[in-house]
């Protein structure tokens, strides 16, 4: 597994959210790399209160979450389907776990993945072992390093054993992920050598969301990552580059999932 990533994919307006957040990628024990994208580490003590939103990426999460005077807690966070919204205010702290898409089964072999997506569900409630030790033990200290070693230690907990299914997942993903010539879900099924059935059977147990919404979201974070960075894109050229019909169809998915149209979101300026 490479470093964690620098990009900022996903993430609503990020320059707007750096400048209010302390925000931070770490590595995870190298037992752990195969099924994680990283951890993610955000602290804040706010003066006025802040809505941070991100388009969610195909992987679930674990979250560890300190709120203002609300009692720590944990949870798993499956896929989002729709935009994440969550308001921030005063002090807080929030530890993540980003499962790399198709990772997260392993940790977690009993049902589905599909069955957490669109859900979010405190950790006591998942039938792991987790305890209120461990959410102090990760959120509790101040030092980077060792909350990153109490998310090792809870996720090494956990065991997860060898899956062949997950790693096909995971490398299906992957291949979506940096491969724009993939743009239809039949055609990448026989390249693969599998049906279209076997495809969206494997993704549903292991990534929790079908191919078809793969190929659309990693096109979304891509238009939404150059909105952040050029407020004179070529929409035509880069529908056409996403494997869009046209511009139009580009405009309908990036409108319906941030809210505004990509020129509109382009012109506001937040760099």
């Amino acid at each position: 597994m490479a470093a964690p990533r620098r990009d900022t994919r996903g993430i609503v307006d990020a320059a707007e959210l750096f400048a209010r957040v302390r925000f931070r990628r770490r590595e995870p024990a190298r037992p752990l790399r195969p099924y994680l994208e990283h951890y993610w580490l955000i602290d804040w003590d706010l003066t006025q209160p802040y809505a941070s939103h991100v388009v969610p990426h195909p992987s679930v999460n674990i979250v560890f979450q300190r709120y203002g005077g609300q009692e720590p807690f944990a949870e798993v966070s499956g896929i989002g389907l729709e935009l994440f919204t969550q308001k921030l205010e005063g002090r807080g702290r929030v530890c993540g776990i980003q499962f790399r898409p198709g990772g997260f089964r392993p940790f977690f072999p009993d049902r589905p993945v599909s069955q957490w997506t669109g859900r979010r569900v405190r950790l006591p409630d998942t039938g792991t072992r987790a305890a209120d030790a461990d959410v102090r033990a990760v959120l509790a200290p101040d030092a980077e390093d060792a909350r990153v070693a109490a998310l090792d230690a809870f996720l090494l907990s956990l065991g997860p054993g060898p899956d062949p299914q997950a790693e096909l997942a995971m490398a299906l993903v992957d291949r979506i992920r940096t491969d724009r010539t993939i743009r239809r879900v039949t055609g990448f099924a026989r390249v693969e050598g599998m049906s279209v059935r076997l495809l969206q059977r494997l993704f549903a147990g292991y990534v929790g969301v079908g191919p078809k919404w793969v190929i659309l979201r990693y096109r979304i974070h891509e238009a939404l990552e150059r909105a952040e960075s050029d407020q004179d894109v070529d929409w035509a050229a880069l529908a056409a580059d996403l494997g869009y019909a046209d511009q139009a169809h580009l405009v309908r998915d990036f409108t319906a999932t941030v809210g505004v149209p990509p020129t509109a979101y382009a012109a506001r300026g937040v760099r």
